[in-house]
């Protein structure tokens, strides 16, 4: 009975990241109340996964539950991440931050992208972010770093227009 309880163990363990291969969207984080996954690795991974989605502009929103003002603008990144859909990635980074307070915040405000823990700020220097909250980069369609905007948006139609300006632009 054990070795059969073993080999169902490393089934599930070696087919958990199938669904998920090669897609921007982890499974469940556009329904709502799911949170999106806190994604592992610092900066390494942050780089591996900008070149993943070259191909495809991107738009990095770094944030922190204990910001205000990342409240306020996080519904729009998410409802903004699925006007773009297939157009315009967008990942999340969660910086100097505490886990258990980061989950929390992305089952209250879920979007439909991954996230970074970012809990040194280490991931945030990649894009010239942390020096205040919220942070938002633009990467190009062919992966190079557009430009960084420092502070909150004051309002959605700024948000959207900078994502035309600077991750559309022709």
């Amino acid at each position: 009975r054990l070795p059969s309880l073993l080999v169902a163990a490393l089934l599930i363990v070696a087919t958990a990241g199938c669904a998920n291969r090669g897609e921007d969207k982890p499974r469940g984080s556009a329904v709502a109340g799911a949170a999106a996954p806190l994604l592992e690795g610092g900066p390494k991974a942050f780089r591996g996964r900008l070149a993943g989605l070259r191909g495809r502009p991107v738009v990095v929103n770094q944030w922190a539950s204990w910001c205000d003002p990342c409240r306020k603008e996080f519904p729009w990144f998410a409802r903004l991440a699925r006007r773009y859909e297939g157009r315009v990635a967008f990942l999340g980074v969660d910086s100097l931050d505490d886990r258990t307070a980061a989950l929390e915040f992305l089952r209250e405000y879920p979007t439909p992208f991954p996230h970074f823990f970012d809990p040194d700020g280490e991931v945030a220097r990649v894009f010239f972010g942390g020096r205040a909250f919220p942070t938002t980069a633009f990467y190009t369609a062919d992966g190079k770093f557009a430009t960084t905007h420092q502070g909150a948006y004051p309002s959605e139609a700024a948000l959207d227009g900078d994502i035309r300006r600077y991750a559309l632009r022709g």
